[in-house]
């Protein structure tokens, strides 16, 4: 009965997210090349037209083959899910989903990352041929992708426990908002990490963010060694059990106050 429900979730979930194939389809495209459009010609002006033949160590075509491999991890980051729990708290809803036999939290991220999960797996084949064409081992992609993933359970688990500010605050939506900007900075979604000031360094490095684009490119072009791989994925495992403690502490607090009203 338990794997049942789950399984329905995420069948529900990818059903939902791809009723409208073609917008589906653009969304995907608009979010991965807009992007990379606007690094490709930040490298251009700086490298083509500035001058510059190195910045931290990095040539143009190491830059571009950030962008190129990064973009296909900044897919796999994405998910609204959060919004979703905290406009179900400050609605009310929550009350619905409390009568039924399942969890709130995993069932709003297992119907949410159905997508993710399809869109994970096109963009690991994409990977290995990208990879192959760079002359770079494509089985690094496997376990990139293993720790994008874990990077977007984490994402979702932090959202999650901000999400049950809405039991306290009716505008927790502008929490979520500002902690989506702090990630697109952090994560490497808009520039590779190591551009960071070596003074500024501790600061994505104090968080799990970076571990969601910049951790997985790193890997996938071959910048990371494997033990250094290993390591940062003990680290992924770490923050994602914090996380899941922090969901317990945060839910079990908001509940006890939670009153579903209506008229």
């Amino acid at each position: 009965m338990t794997l049942q429900w789950r399984l329905a979730a995420l069948k529900n979930g990818l059903l939902d997210a791809t009723a409208y194939r073609v917008e589906f389809l653009f969304e995907i495209l608009g979010s991965a090349f807009v992007p990379a459009a606007i690094q490709w010609v930040l490298w251009y002006a700086l490298f083509k037209i500035g001058g510059a033949t190195e910045i931290a160590g990095m040539g143009y075509l190491d830059m571009v083959h950030y962008t190129l491999m990064s973009l296909l991890f900044s897919q796999v980051r994405g998910g609204d899910h959060d919004f979703e729990l905290q406009e179900m708290i400050r609605s009310g809803q929550l009350s619905n989903y409390l009568l039924r036999p399942v969890g709130v939290v995993e069932f709003v991220y297992i119907r949410g990352v159905a997508p993710r999960l399809f869109i994970a797996t096109v963009c690991l084949i994409l990977g290995m041929g990208v990879s192959a064409s760079l002359g770079l081992n494509p089985l690094r992609m496997l376990g990139a992708m293993l720790m994008a993933l874990i990077g977007n359970i984490i994402h979702y688990q932090i959202g999650a426990a901000l999400a049950t500010t809405a039991f306290l605050w009716e505008e927790a939506y502008s929490i979520l908002m500002v902690k989506n900007m702090v990630v697109n900075l952090l994560s490497g979604e808009l520039i590779p990490l190591n551009l960071f000031p070596e003074s500024m360094q501790w600061i994505w490095k104090s968080t799990p963010f970076y571990l969601y684009v910049y951790g997985p490119t790193q890997y996938a072009l071959g910048r990371w060694s494997d033990i250094e791989f290993l390591y940062q994925l003990g680290i992924a495992v770490l923050w994602m059990l914090g996380a899941w403690a922090l969901i317990r502490i945060t839910w079990g607090l908001g509940i006890k106050r939670y009153l579903s009203l209506g008229g």
